[in-house]
């Protein structure tokens, strides 16, 4: 940066400033202005997502390694698959939140949230390595789950489904067309809906179910706290979609809600070849059919949540999310939860300004 332009930007001298407000979400630039707050809505998901802090050494595996034991190969061996899958999953998610989202959503009350799910994906990755080292104690095995992306198949077919998404518009400097604005739209969309509200849907089912029949307490534990992060940064992913489609409605014609109905039946196809491939060996309880059918019945959330019309009209089929005894899984029907909040001191006045 030259001397010049910082100048411009932090005295507030003409030229080209980067602080200056944009008059949309997507105008090219990095506005650094906080006051007036253009979208406060941003800003109090960033203080709720604070409150909810947690740490992986609150996670407690203690009696998962006896369950390991006791458990059926097929049982073994979904467990097997989900860890290898859980290896990289939120690393994905976090290359493309820096490569695409934090460039392209132009608010910093935004970028703050971003900033903050980042730390969250990190944790995940945390929290996964650390389950990986406790259920994976042999090197070797462990190489082969992080290699997943790469010699599993089923695995493969989802990361290569991610990567095509996250480089679709890791070319673009600037959002300037609305062709643009639309390539960017699909991603934001699909990191939402398919991959957290997909992929990562479909394996935290896999592990209630198993916390169902009594197994596997510390990874359920820990999943809780992970969903409820990967809930809202949903919830955030979709707040940006419906703010941009108040801005720049026109931006939300036919051709999109074609690519994004196009997407979410390709999303459910990796996904039902990943359940092949998990009850590969036959779990009781559990079969194919009743994963597509719950694949199906979150793509429809997914789709009313953007204003679509559902599509596929199925029901949700595990009647074991809904006795969880947990709250943290009512987000699974779309109901906002506050459990394990931590306390943000001061207040904030949003309409201030400087």
């Amino acid at each position: 940066m030259s001397g010049e332009v910082a100048t411009a930007m932090f005295a507030g001298g003409s030229g080209p400033s980067a602080s200056a407000r944009p008059a949309r979400l997507l105008d090219p630039g990095m506005c650094l202005t906080l006051r007036p707050m253009a979208y406060p809505r941003f800003f109090e998901m960033y203080r709720a997502a604070i409150k909810n802090t947690w740490t992986v050494e609150e996670v407690d595996f203690g009696t998962d390694l006896a369950d390991l034991a006791k458990m059926t190969p097929a049982e073994r061996h979904l467990v097997q698959r989900l860890v290898a899958f859980f290896a990289t999953g939120d690393s994905i998610v976090a290359n493309n939140l820096v490569l695409n989202l934090y460039r392209h959503v132009n608010a910093p009350e935004a970028r703050m949230y971003l900033s903050r799910q980042l730390y969250e994906e990190a944790l995940h990755v945390q929290f996964y390595l650390t389950l990986l080292d406790t259920y994976v104690p042999d090197h070797a095995e462990r190489q082969r789950a992080f290699a997943a992306v790469e010699n599993i198949p089923s695995i493969k077919q989802k990361a290569d489904f991610c990567q095509r998404w996250i480089d679709s518009i890791c070319g673009l400097e600037r959002l300037d067309t609305a062709a643009q604005r639309r390539q960017f739209l699909l991603n934001l969309i699909c990191f939402a809906a398919c991959i957290e509200g997909l992929f990562f849907f479909g394996a935290f089912a896999y592990v209630y179910f198993l916390r169902s029949k009594g197994l596997l307490h510390g990874l359920a534990g820990g999943t809780n706290w992970v969903f409820r992060d990967e809930s809202a940064h949903m919830a955030f992913a979709f707040e940006v979609v419906a703010t941009i489609r108040a801005e720049e409605p026109e931006l939300f014609d036919d051709g999109l809600e074609r690519d994004v109905r196009a997407m979410l039946a390709e999303a459910i196809e990796c996904e039902a070849q990943f359940a092949a491939d998990l009850l590969a060996g036959g779990v009781a309880g559990l079969s194919i059919g009743d994963v597509r059918s719950y694949l199906a019945y979150c793509a429809d959330q997914r789709l009313a949540t953007l204003g679509m019309a559902k599509q596929y009209g199925a029901a949700n089929p595990f009647g074991f999310l809904a006795l969880q005894d947990v709250q943290e899984v009512t987000n699974f029907f779309e109901r906002r939860v506050s459990a394990y909040q931590v306390g943000v001191e001061g207040e904030v006045t949003l309409d201030a300004a400087f």
